[in-house]
């Protein structure tokens, strides 16, 4: 049933593009449509999911948290993406992007090779190119032409170390090159191979110091197209391929986990600072979105069972409720047609969905109880202090608090306050309901029902 997930969205893709004109208008329905049934049979029919494919495909529970977070952003993403392109045409093409970047996604989830590892990636890249510079914007080609160009770059460097590991294992699916790496991982010929294939999913990643075409990227895309980068294409092409290639191919030695430490923390806190100065709601948001990636990698890296779910455990919270983020600068965006927070004010009384969801979504980021950042920070926060790492543990604590108050800030300009005068014609962006109100009840319910979600495979861990 995997092979499905690739299969299906691709066809459609063919079918829903023929010369007919009433196919324009079912390709946001299907998408929406195939992201449910995927959330679906991730949550009900793991084991049909699991069975022997045609094709080299293999699923676990990293592979389900993952296949979920794409059908929820995607699902998202279109949604945002109907409610503000008006054009049909436009509105048809961004929905075929999105299926394409979601192909791309799912086999970079489900494949258990290097090689079509880096085929899907690509896949996803280069729609994600054309999304970004859709709207012909000349600050939308100048996001996708950085992104562009530092993602050719760790294309380049991810594919010679496949080459590299080829020419060594003779092959590139995981079980064969992490034999090799075993036996001969010492080798100055396999060491470049890892450094070239980590330093591109660095890149991918958007990591300090390699995390220059995010901001960029992220804050001139399309609202929508937002929503699905910020969402799930950069945690899927970067930082999934890392946390699979380490946890099936390299293993943890220990100069690889205190690199990993070491990056996810100057992510964290480097981008949490950037972000305190920030007066465009979306570049805002986008620095946000790398600090929490620095909390992902900063918990994976402490190598404990504890560290590893509360990384996974994170990677999903931080794709929901970021693309809850992303969707109220959109409906902001929409409504008032800037993104400068020192432009807007006392949006809440006209905005009181949008407002109410926006502090919903700042609190779980910031790790406020009882929403879903909460658990996944406790479950890190609690990884590194066992592990002894008490200096990365109050790094973790202390920025939390940072960003807790660069989202206080962002929601006393542009929620809070007097009304200002370009914001008095704003309205409720009804349009954007459902995305909003999915996304923050599933911050909400996630935070809740944590008792039931011990032991799943969204946390793993029992007992904490």
């Amino acid at each position: 049933m995997s092979a499905l997930l690739l299969i299906v969205p691709l066809a459609a893709v063919l079918i829903l593009n023929l010369p007919l004109s009433f196919l324009r208008k079912c390709v946001i329905p299907f998408g929406v449509a195939f992201s449910i049934m995927q959330a679906m049979a991730v949550l009900f029919w793991a084991n049909e999911l699991a069975a022997p494919s045609v094709l080299p495909l293999a699923v676990d529970s990293l592979t389900r948290v993952m296949l979920l977070a794409i059908a929820l952003v995607v699902a998202s993403a279109l949604l945002v993406g109907r409610g503000t392109i008006e054009d049909e045409i436009k509105r048809c093409n961004f929905a075929n992007l999105v299926l394409l970047a979601l192909v791309g996604m799912n086999g970079v989830v489900l494949c258990a090779d290097l090689f079509s590892i880096y085929v899907f990636i690509e896949i996803a890249a280069v729609s994600s190119f054309i999304l970004i510079a859709s709207d012909k914007s000349r600050a939308g080609f100048e996001g996708a032409f950085k992104y562009f160009v530092l993602s050719a770059a760790a294309s380049i460097a991810i594919l010679t170390g496949v080459a590299l590991l080829l020419l060594v294992s003779g092959s590139t699916k995981f079980a064969e090159v992490a034999s090799v790496i075993g036996s001969a991982g010492g080798q100055p010929f396999v060491l470049l191979a890892l450094a070239l294939f980590i330093g591109g999913l660095f890149i991918k990643s958007g990591l300090v110091p390699f995390h220059g075409w995010v901001p960029d990227a992220y804050s001139s895309a399309p609202s929508a197209v937002s929503v699905l980068l910020a969402g799930i294409v950069t945690k899927t092409t970067g930082v999934y391929v890392l946390l699979r290639l380490v946890m099936d191919v390299l293993g943890f030695s220990m100069a690889l986990r205190d690199i990993m430490m070491l990056v996810g923390a100057l992510t964290l806190a480097g981008a949490a600072l950037a972000a305190l100065v920030q007066t465009n709601f979306k570049r805002m948001l986008a620095y946000s979105s790398i600090s929490q990636v620095g909390y992902i990698i900063l918990s994976f890296g402490v190598a404990t069972p504890l560290g590893i779910a509360g990384a996974v455990f994170h990677l999903f919270n931080h794709a929901v409720f970021k693309s809850l983020l992303f969707v109220n600068a959109a409906a902001v965006e929409k409504k008032t047609g800037t993104c400068d927070m020192n432009e807007m004010g006392g949006l809440a009384a006209r905005m009181p969905m949008t407002g109410f969801s926006s502090v919903v979504g700042l609190l779980s980021t910031a790790g406020v109880p009882p929403l879903a950042g909460f658990w996944s920070k406790l479950v890190i926060i609690l990884a590194l202090w066992q592990a002894g790492h008490y200096a990365y543990a109050t790094i973790a604590v202390l920025f939390s608090l940072v960003t807790l108050a660069y989202f206080l800030a962002m929601q006393r300009k542009v929620f809070f306050g007097l009304l200002r005068p370009n914001c008095e014609k704003a309205s409720e962006a009804f349009e954007l309901a459902v995305p909003t109100i999915l996304l923050a009840a599933i911050t909400i319910a996630v935070g809740l029902l944590i008792p039931f979600i011990k032991g799943t495979f969204l946390l793993p861990i029992n007992g904490f």
